[in-house]
């Protein structure tokens, strides 16, 4: 089998090669290229020692020299060189004590997580693939390197990681590999919040979100995630659901566009649900508030899953709004839009599109011609260039001070009482409206 590496890839191989080196790309950019995709990143194994692989490159950094890393810095672009490494007892279930170099290719490719990730490549000796990671790929499997309980063990991340590569790449994880994972589950607890968010995002975000399916099929989402268990575990009797919770969820996360704010929000839309069920004298289920509900705990999940302020806002923003269903007219939408904010509108249609798919097909095609409605008057409202913000008024606070109002909390008050007058009718944010009716609040 026959690669292209990029040719800064092969130098560096090659010049550990002409020093007496063995070097190979290793890992995912193999798997990658034998995909047809176009790795992220390329990483090389050496039997050089970090030190020896110092001393053949001009700009070098010690980006993790106590685990045999160097950093070459090749036209602006850094790849990770690694000595062949034997890692010792991870007594955390996470980093190995202290690791050991080698000179054996093999003893360093049965550290690693999967077979589709245990492949190494050089252009003079071809693909070196010991543990069948390519079998593996051409029969879309993921499976551990020799013992799966040993691998997870090792590091608990990689039964997330197992899910994660299976979502991305649309594959089976092999049966013993998967009864390591649901064995071994508990021992998730050990990873760090960051360290599972990174995963969870790039399973969310990938084609085949629905996997987070099996994330809970095999207990993993008890572990970081509970709130999901009780998700998949509520029923929704109602002509407007075929769903439970989570299975709707699931479907929902399926029908919008892979982008990660939009995806967690589809994710956590609902996550109120379980908390607001009640049931009516025909045996019906409600959720009423489950939108402000939902809001605060997806604040919370967000916050222990260590999510950036400006994500965890505008996921709660969407959910806030997800089922405010007000009558379509072109004042209520300039409400919603200052509700929520114009630049989350659109977000929110698809949030809302994206919720009606995964629900039943009663009235399905009404619902998602109310949204339609709501998009055109969103694009009338903006292509006149109407207010629906306090900084859209044509007055502004300093105005309001040289009118006579007193700084502080009344100047507030009044340019909202202002933007409300103007959202009920767009005609009114003109200036000499605007300044007679700031005069009157003034002296009332």
């Amino acid at each position: 089998m026959q690669m292209n590496l990029p040719s800064d890839v092969n130098y560096i191989i090659e010049r550990l090669q002409r020093n007496g080196h063995e070097a190979y790309a290793v890992g995912g950019c193999v798997r990658d290229c034998i995909l047809g995709k176009e790795p992220h990143d390329w990483d090389i194994t050496t039997s050089a020692d970090p030190d020896t692989v110092k001393s053949l490159f001009e700009k070098t950094f010690d980006t993790g020299i106590e685990h045999g890393t160097v950093t070459v810095l090749l036209n602006n672009v850094g790849y990770e060189v690694t000595t062949y490494r034997i890692d010792g007892i991870y007594e955390d279930g996470r980093h190995p004590k202290q690791v050991t170099f080698t000179r054996d290719l093999h003893e360093d490719l049965q550290r690693r997580d999967f077979t589709i990730n245990a492949m190494a490549y050089n252009n003079s000796e071809g693909l070196v693939d010991i543990f069948g990671g390519l079998d593996d790929l051409n029969q879309g499997v993921i499976k551990a390197v020799g013992n799966p309980v040993d691998r997870f063990s090792e590091d608990a991340l990689r039964m997330l990681r197992a899910m994660r590569f299976a979502a991305q790449l649309g594959f089976e994880i092999e049966s013993i590999t998967r009864g390591a994972i649901v064995e071994l589950a508990p021992s998730l607890s050990k990873v760090s919040a960051e360290r599972i968010q990174v995963e969870l995002v790039k399973l969310v975000c990938s084609d085949h979100p629905q996997m987070i399916r099996d994330v809970y099929n095999t207990g993993l989402t008890k572990v970081f995630f509970p709130e999901w268990d009780v998700m998949m575990e509520t029923a929704q009797n109602s002509k407007h659901h075929i769903y439970s919770v989570g299975e709707h969820t699931i479907v929902a996360m399926e029908s919008i566009k892979p982008d990660r704010v939009l995806r967690l929000a589809m994710m956590l839309h609902d996550v109120g649900k379980p908390a607001t069920i009640s049931v009516d004298e025909k045996g019906n289920n409600h959720f009423y508030g489950h939108m402000e509900l939902g809001a605060k705990m997806a604040k919370d999940i967000l916050r222990r899953l260590k999510f950036d302020n400006e994500t965890t806002d505008a996921v709660c923003r969407l959910i806030r709004y997800h089922d405010d269903r007000p009558e379509v007219s072109e004042r209520n939408v300039r409400r919603l839009m200052s509700r929520i904010g114009s630049e989350y509108f659109l977000d929110l249609l698809a949030v809302k599109r994206a919720d009606v798919m995964g629900q039943s097909d009663y009235k399905k095609e009404a619902k998602l011609g109310f949204l339609d409605e709501m998009e055109r008057y969103y694009y009338k409202i903006l292509s006149e260039e109407q207010c629906v913000k306090l900084k859209d008024l044509l007055i502004d606070g300093n105005e309001l001070i040289s009118l006579g109002a007193a700084q502080g909390k009344e100047i507030g008050i009044i340019l909202k009482t202002l933007l409300e007058e103007v959202l009920d009718d767009p005609e009114r944010n003109n200036r000499e409206y605007l300044l007679e009716r700031a005069k009157t609040l003034i002296n009332s």
